[in-house]
């Protein structure tokens, strides 16, 4: 990992950045639309975005203004849980890359584990075959959720995008993914602000001479996991990309893992199947 543009490899062979940019909770707005840019303009080339968000609009057009080719961005967008089942996955699809104001996308995930999986997973297998999107995954599934979902699986998803900071350290659910050749991606990395009062933290930035959010950033990588922070402050936005030349030492490693105590700052998968009206993200 030499820079912001350094990527993994998916199982299916297409490259995914291992920095993203996230937008979730970003106003469909002008602000918005300068925050995407102004992270293309920095060099990110990943950039995440969800139907759920209600924010596609502003990404696609960000994008188009931006002025760097489509085809260097790794585009990523999510299927909501009212749009499961085969045709309606089929229907939201068209729906979001008419948002985005392009032909394809680079990565669509299923929002969160539901009753209808694998009707649903049916589709985005239709819809990778057939080209509209280079990678299909899911996010917030659980070990068990996955396992069911690749019985009847024809593709096995590229990418589970989920809940993943210091203090949620998903050890078998990377494990499980590691397994299967399933990259982990981390939302919400910096646990919507309360890892800034994190004591390690707060030692390890004085230490490192590195702000808190560019040392989880780096613990996220340095995991082996792709990492989505999200920011409308511009010069957030660069810090947090700031993470590719320095590398946290692996005594300092362990004592991050030590923070793991299976705290959630969002919903748990396996409420969210069985209770889908409760979500808020």
């Amino acid at each position: 990992m030499q820079d912001i543009k350094s990527y993994v490899i998916l199982n299916n062979g297409v490259k995914m950045p291992w920095l993203g940019f996230g937008t979730y909770k970003s106003e469909n707005g002008d602000k918005l639309i300068e925050s995407v840019k102004e992270a293309l303009r920095i060099g990110y080339r990943h950039i995440d975005t969800a139907s759920f968000y209600d924010n596609e609009e502003a990404v696609g057009i960000a994008i188009k203004e931006s002025g760097v080719p489509r085809e260097e961005i790794f585009l990523v967008s999510k299927l909501w849980n009212s749009d499961q089942g085969y045709e309606k996955t089929i229907q939201a699809f068209k729906t979001s890359i008419k948002k985005l104001e392009t032909d394809y996308l680079d990565l669509y995930l299923i929002h969160w584990p539901q009753s209808l999986n694998k009707e649903t997973w049916k589709a985005l297998e239709k819809l990778y075959k057939e080209g509209y999107i280079r990678a299909i995954g899911v996010s917030n599934f659980t070990s068990t959720q996955l396992q069911d979902l690749l019985e009847d699986a024809e593709i096995i998803p590229t990418v589970n995008q989920v809940e993943f900071h210091p203090q949620l350290a998903q050890s078998e659910l990377r494990e499980f993914c590691k397994k299967h050749n399933i990259q982990l991606e981390a939302w919400s990395p910096l646990m919507r602000g309360l890892i800034f009062k994190n004591p390690l933290f707060q030692n390890f930035s004085q230490k490192y001479k590195r702000t808190i959010s560019q040392m989880v950033l780096r613990w996220d990588l340095q995991m082996g996991v792709v990492t989505i922070p999200k920011s409308t402050t511009l010069t957030r936005i660069k810090e947090n990309a700031d993470i590719f030349d320095f590398e946290i030492s692996k005594e300092d490693m362990k004592k991050i893992e030590q923070l793991n105590n299976g705290f959630r700052i969002g919903m748990n998968p396996d409420e969210v199947y069985a209770y889908p009206e409760i979500v808020k993200e």
